[in-house]
């Protein structure tokens, strides 16, 4: 079951100033590297997560804000369409930066018993009233398919 729960890290160590920060966590009865857990949340989207996606893309496009689409072909190596930015087995840092916000994703994995414990930190810097009035009308929808995205790394365990 995934639980929300206060993060833990350094916040400022990834974005100095951030705003926002949220984490979830879930046991799995299996170990996984970070990549293997980033790319089990990461790698594909429920329906409803696409929705929201496309949807968010329509609206924020007039705005000149960078899309999930636009992601995708961006050049660089990525988990899922967010931009690798670090990694290591314990811990994988994936996000992107643009003109109303900074945003970063941390995976981390820890063991838990007889299995693993992931937890799926997000980090935002906003820059502008956008990134403000982005963040305060996501906000529930971003709960939402956070946990179901990390509930993808103990179902497919």
């Amino acid at each position: 079951m995934v639980s929300a729960i206060q993060p833990t890290i350094d916040t400022d160590a990834f974005l100095a100033g951030a705003q926002f920060a949220d984490a979830f966590s879930i046991t799995t009865e299996t170990t996984l590297t970070a990549r293997e857990a980033a790319e089990r949340m990461l790698g594909r989207s429920p329906w409803w997560v696409d929705v929201l996606m496309k949807l968010r893309d329509a609206i924020v496009t007039p705005l000149g804000l960078k899309t999930a689409k636009s992601a995708r072909h961006d050049k660089v190596e990525k988990v899922g369409f967010f931009p690798l930015l670090s990694e290591t087995p314990q811990r994988l840092v994936a996000g992107f930066n643009d003109s109303h916000l900074d945003f970063r994703v941390v995976i981390d994995v820890a063991p838990a018993g007889n299995g693993q414990r992931v937890t799926a930190t997000t980090i935002v810097l906003m820059h502008n009233w956008i990134g403000r009035t982005y963040i305060t009308l996501i906000k529930p929808f971003h709960r939402m398919v956070v946990r179901s995205m990390l509930n993808q790394v103990h179902q497919r365990s």
